[in-house]
């Protein structure tokens, strides 16, 4: 892409890059010595700017700490086997951003600028792309309401940044989840589709009290009578039943994923069969006492694929095949890595090179 805006660059006069362990990289703890911001104020964007990663001022009344106006994104760049970075499908998670910005009442962030403000601002940054196998660079867009002024409305201005930080995998083992059947993560015509923090505050008890029960995560159902999958924890859900990859539709209840996107895409592309319709958990539940539930996973930015070894439902626990056995999930996982990586053809054009 060709830079047009006028970005102003204040670069770190220590960088903190020697000082990273890049063997021990935990999801979302390490930081780049630089971030991205910008203001909208009167009706327009200004003041872009790339700046040292650091706390910035705000007031106390500022109207997303009491009214929940904040979105984010996640999205991953990769350093290729040439030594190239390249920023895994970046527009699907810039188009993703607006709709989430327009159902918060927010405004929209141009392609220019949400686009020219991540590449100029990895490309600075250019060397904490780690180039480990399973490390990346996350990087994080998040907007939000800055008006000082308590009050019910939607803010008249907003702040939108970029942060970026080398990062390992986000889960290290396959996953022991329960299929939740009091809370819910978002009702039918609600903000469930939307990347908005307000989903993720509300996951986090029923999250805590699946722990303590020995459980890593949630499979999510729906708000009206808990009948059908909707997510599991942050992620989109995927089962492997007969042969047949299933996952939910989308809806106003659940995320868009990309990674959801790319692993359809890829079944799809191989011939197996794909059906996105509404999942019941009386099937699944079937499937697993049946033993025709040969996998289980979810799909997300953070993880790509997260296997589940274990469901529990009713006080029951249904084991799946061994993760390592399965065909299917593993076959897409490599597949993905390898076009994120370059080790691979991208077919499809999913890797935006700097």
């Amino acid at each position: 892409m060709i830079d047009t805006l006028n970005i102003k660059v204040n670069k770190t006069p220590a960088s903190r890059l020697e000082q990273t362990d890049f063997s021990n990289l935990a999801f979302g703890r390490t930081f780049s010595d630089h971030m991205f911001v910008a203001d909208f104020e009167d009706g327009e964007w200004k003041n872009l700017q790339i700046m040292p990663y650091g706390d910035l001022p705000f007031s106390p009344a500022m109207s997303a700490l009491h009214y929940g106006q904040a979105i984010f994104e996640g999205i991953k760049a990769y350093k290729l086997q040439n030594g190239d970075i390249s920023i895994f499908r970046p527009l699907k998670n810039y188009e993703r951003f607006n709709i989430s910005a327009e159902r918060m009442s927010m405004p929209a962030v141009p392609e220019d600028l949400f686009m020219q403000g991540m590449t100029q601002l990895i490309a600075l940054d250019k060397n904490w792309v780690p180039g480990n196998e399973g490390q990346s660079l996350y990087i994080r867009p998040v907007m939000f309401a800055t008006d000082p002024v308590l009050g019910v409305h939607a803010s008249e201005t907003y702040k939108f940044i970029i942060l970026t930080g080398p990062s390992g995998a986000y889960y290290s083992k396959p996953l022991r989840v329960k299929i939740e059947t009091h809370y819910a993560r978002a009702a039918e015509g609600g903000v469930g589709y939307a990347k908005t923090a307000g989903n993720y505050g509300r996951a986090l008890l029923p999250t805590k009290q699946a722990q303590k029960e020995g459980f890593d995560q949630l499979i999510w159902t729906d708000a009206r009578d808990h009948g059908y999958i909707e997510e599991s924890g942050t992620m989109n859900v995927m089962f492997v039943i007969d042969d047949v990859l299933i996952t939910p539709s989308t809806r106003d209840t659940i995320l868009d994923g990309v990674t959801r996107k790319s692993i359809l895409q890829l079944a799809q592309s191989w011939g197996v069969k794909v059906e996105e319709r509404r999942v019941t958990v009386e099937e699944v539940v079937k499937a697993a006492k049946e033993g025709t539930l040969q996998e289980a996973f979810g799909a997300g930015t953070a993880a790509t694929v997260a296997h589940i070894a274990q469901i529990g439902y009713e006080s029951e626990i249904y084991t799946l095949p061994e993760p390592l056995s399965r065909k299917f999930s593993n076959k897409v996982s490599k597949a993905l890595s390898d076009i994120r990586y370059g080790i691979t053809a991208d077919e499809f054009g999913w890797n935006y090179i700097l």
